[in-house]
């Protein structure tokens, strides 16, 4: 069977759920990161013959890919992963029932487990997201980061448990998540906080996804993921269009 007999049997007739905020000025972010500028060069309106627009971001800028050199030295790059990593199995990992009770839940073992026990081992080379339905809050910055009268900030995060046997045991390729960062909020409020589960992950030369959405869309297990991204040289990350392709529910 070539690929377009694949197409026409399996992919013509799916679902393609977008797991992508539309990012623009003054959405969550990352506290210290400035603000998106974004303009106009020339206009239709105005009588131009194009319409070509500026933008100004940082590189982890909304629903966007960490490579490696996010965080180590000598990492690769963003335009040094492979385009084979650009579909990936989707292992969707649901602890949303236990972040409405706690928003500072950080995924278990026996999360992973349930998973296992339901769908068999995760793949190998797999993008494993953790869903926390905390995208609902999106846009509004301060939902996201739900901060206590003293500032500390409250999201869900991953563990360093999970997380090891995922890179080390099932030799997943990539994570995501919903949340602005890895570690969770506590942690990342903490004035010495050094996002060690962040680094731990691109330590191990994986990469990862932030700020997904609509993951309550798709199912746990099945689904296939594409994750698309620019080829800047050099670059420690950038936004990328996450794409889900699953049977309808």
């Amino acid at each position: 069977m070539n690929l377009w007999e694949v197409y026409n049997q399996y992919f013509k007739t799916a679902t393609f759920t977008d797991l992508t905020h539309t990012f623009f000025p003054g959405q969550p972010k990352f506290p210290a990161l400035p603000d998106e500028e974004h303009s106009h060069f020339c206009r239709l309106e105005d009588g131009a013959l194009f319409d070509i627009q500026k933008y100004s971001f940082v590189g982890q800028w909304g629903t966007h890919v960490d490579p490696p050199l996010h965080m180590i030295l000598g990492g690769r790059s963003i335009d040094q992963l492979e385009v084979r990593e650009t579909l990936l199995p989707l292992v969707v990992v649901n602890v949303a029932d236990k972040v409405a009770g706690d928003p500072d839940y950080c995924i278990q073992m026996e999360d992973v487990e349930r998973w296992e026990a339901q769908h068999g081992p995760i793949p190998f080379g797999s993008l494993v997201a953790m869903r926390t339905d905390w995208s609902k809050r999106w846009p509004d910055p301060a939902a996201m980061a739900n901060r206590d009268a003293d500032g500390v900030q409250h999201f869900p995060g991953w563990s360093l448990e999970v997380l090891r046997f995922l890179l080390e045991t099932r030799r997943v390729a990539a994570i995501g998540h919903e949340t602005t960062d890895t570690d969770g909020g506590i942690a990342c409020s903490r004035e010495d906080s050094d996002w060690a589960l962040e680094k731990y992950i691109l330590a191990h030369d994986r990469w990862q996804v932030e700020l997904l959405t609509n993951l309550d869309k798709v199912p746990e297990a099945g689904a296939l993921v594409v994750v698309g991204w620019p080829k800047p040289k050099g670059g420690s990350g950038f936004p990328a269009r996450v794409v889900a392709i699953h049977r309808a529910a």
